[in-house]
């Protein structure tokens, strides 16, 4: 209970601080999404596949980030499609984002495929998300000041923003307080720290239930490690920041397949287990792609949330099923 209540204070004090300091920086709120969110509620899942290849689990990092991609996408997305009844698509992410996110996917699904992640493709890997990053944050909507404000709940607003929106001096950014870092920093680190004892705990009951290493990852660790998303993408959806709650989904699924793996690839050869081969690689070509067409389509309604979620319970009864 202690680490579920860390993850909700911890994505509550992140997603505040990344709008702030993204919005002062001049970003827009999907980019902030992408970036600085993204980033943020993924640390879980970098630090336990960075630990986990240290010691020696080299199935870890490649089943951890497939599987919290697939949970991204047809359980965050899901339940926030479910709870929020319709995401809205802006046109930005048709036309940049979900193009990057299915040439990411194919490029990950290309080097996995060989059934091992050497040095070389785990170089490749992060040099694919700084093009990406590159890439997004360059060909960022030029919208105003004015009207990106306008997107953020007034209790989100920090003081003094109002009444520079209200004065239409709007050539100005907010300033930058010292708050707004401590407030990324500690939402960071709780999110990273509750993540791990989450993990840990579920790790424990699936050894008092004889489940195996495959399983915990691909499905237990996975789930664990993708639970700031939810709570990050579910505070977003509730305040009607369809745009950051989306930009959060596509920066973590890309940091997963690029920087988890690349970075801890780094740490030895990693390999790829026969849950993660046989069920993984083809339910996370599916969710993506259901996730692309869903986005073309410019909404995600509620119905949609409702398969998103029956896939997600397909897909942990065939991991369960191939034992």
């Amino acid at each position: 209970m202690i680490s579920l209540a860390a993850l909700v204070r911890g994505a509550d004090w992140l997603i505040d601080g990344a709008e702030r300091v993204g919005l002062a920086l001049g970003l827009s709120p999907f980019i902030v999404g992408v970036t600085i969110v993204g980033i943020g509620t993924s640390l879980p899942e970098l630090v336990a596949s960075v630990v986990a290849t240290a010691r020696g689990l080299d199935t870890v990092a490649t089943a951890n980030a497939i599987g919290s991609n697939i949970t991204n996408i047809f359980l965050v997305i899901g339940v926030a499609a479910v709870f929020s009844r319709r995401i809205a698509v802006e046109k930005d992410l048709i036309d940049l984002d979900l193009p990057l996110f299915a040439s990411v996917t194919a490029l990950f699904l290309l080097v996995a495929s060989t059934k091992q992640i050497e040095l070389f493709e785990s170089i490749l890997l992060l040099v694919g998300y700084v093009i990406y990053l590159i890439y997004t944050v360059r060909n960022q909507d030029n919208a105003n000041l004015k009207a990106i404000m306008k997107t953020l709940p007034t209790d989100a607003t920090p003081r003094g923003w109002r009444r520079l929106i209200h004065s239409g001096r709007t050539s100005k950014r907010p300033v930058i307080s010292s708050r707004d870092f401590s407030l990324l920093i500690s939402g960071s680190v709780l999110l990273a720290v509750g993540a791990y004892f989450v993990v840990d705990s579920l790790g424990e009951l699936a050894g008092l239930l004889n489940i195996g290493a495959g399983v915990i990852t691909i499905v237990a660790v996975a789930f664990g490690t993708s639970l700031p998303e939810v709570t990050v993408t579910l505070k977003a959806a509730r305040r009607g920041q369809p745009e950051v709650a989306l930009g959060n989904i596509i920066g973590s699924c890309v940091f997963n397949l690029l920087m988890v793996v690349g970075i801890s690839g780094l740490f030895g050869t990693l390999a790829l287990d026969s849950q993660t081969l046989s069920i993984g690689l083809p339910f996370l070509a599916v969710s993506s792609l259901l996730f692309v067409i869903s986005g073309i389509s410019r909404r995600i309604y509620s119905w949609e949330g409702s398969i998103f979620l029956l896939l997600y319970i397909f897909f942990i009864s065939e991991v369960i099923n191939s034992l």
